[in-house]
C-alpha cells in the first residue's frame, strides 16, 4: 500500500475505535478480540521498508520504541477504561476521561518519535505506526477481556483503576 493509504487506514482505524470506546459497550469475552491487531500487523508487516535501508539499528530502535509506547498505551488504557456488570451479568465498559489522557499522550509520544527520526535523517514507514497501534489494541483488548472475565459474576462495577469499588454505573442511551 501506499503511505497515503496507511495513512488514511491509521486515521480510520484510530477514529473509529476512539469514538467507539467512549459509549457504553458490551464485552463479549468470547469473540475474537485479537482479530483486528493481528490484521493491521499482517498490513504492516507485509509492507516492505519498515526500517530504513540506510539506518537499520537506529530504524530498529524508533520502531522499538513505537512498540513500547504501543503496548504502554494499550495498557493504560485499558486500566483506566470502567467496567461494570449489568443485573443480567453482562459486563460493560467505557472510557474515561483518563483514558483521553492517556491517547493524548500515547499520540504525543510518536509524534515526538516521528520528529526524532526526522531529525537524525532516519526515513520512517507508516507501517510501523500500524504495527504500533495494532500493539495498542491487542494489549487494550487482552487485559480488557482479562478484566472483563474477572469481575464476571461479582455484582457491582469495577473502577478504571484497579482500586477500590465504585458506586453502580448505568450504561449510555443509544
Amino acid at each position: 500500500m501506499s503511505g497515503l493509504v496507511n495513512a488514511l487506514v491509521i486515521v480510520a482505524v484510530v477514529a473509529v475505535v476512539i469514538v467507539r470506546q467512549f459509549r457504553a459497550r458490551r464485552i463479549d469475552t468470547d469473540r475474537r478480540w485479537w482479530l483486528l491487531p493481528v490484521i493491521l500487523a499482517v498490513v504492516a508487516l507485509r509492507e516492505p521498508g519498515i526500517l530504513d535501508a540506510h539506518h537499520h539499528t537506529e530504524s530498529a530502535l524508533l520502531l522499538g520504541v513505537e512498540l513500547l509506547i504501543g503496548l504502554a498505551t494499550g495498557a493504560g488504557w485499558a486500566w483506566t477504561t470502567r467496567l461494570w456488570v449489568e443485573t443480567d451479568g453482562s459486563v460493560w465498559s467505557k472510557s474515561t476521561k483518563a483514558s483521553g489522557g492517556v491517547w493524548i499522550v500515547g499520540i504525543a509520544l510518536r509524534v515526538g518519535l516521528v520528529a526524532l527520526g526526522a531529525l537524525i535523517g532516519v526515513h520512517q514507514n507508516s507501517s510501523a505506526l500500524i504495527l504500533g497501534l495494532a500493539a495498542t489494541l491487542l494489549v487494550r483488548s487482552g487485559v480488557l477481556t482479562w478484566r472483563a472475565q474477572s469481575v464476571t459474576g461479582s455484582a457491582g462495577s469495577a473502577p478504571a483503576y484497579g482500586f477500590g469499588v465504585a458506586g453502580p454505573a448505568r450504561k449510555e442511551r443509544a
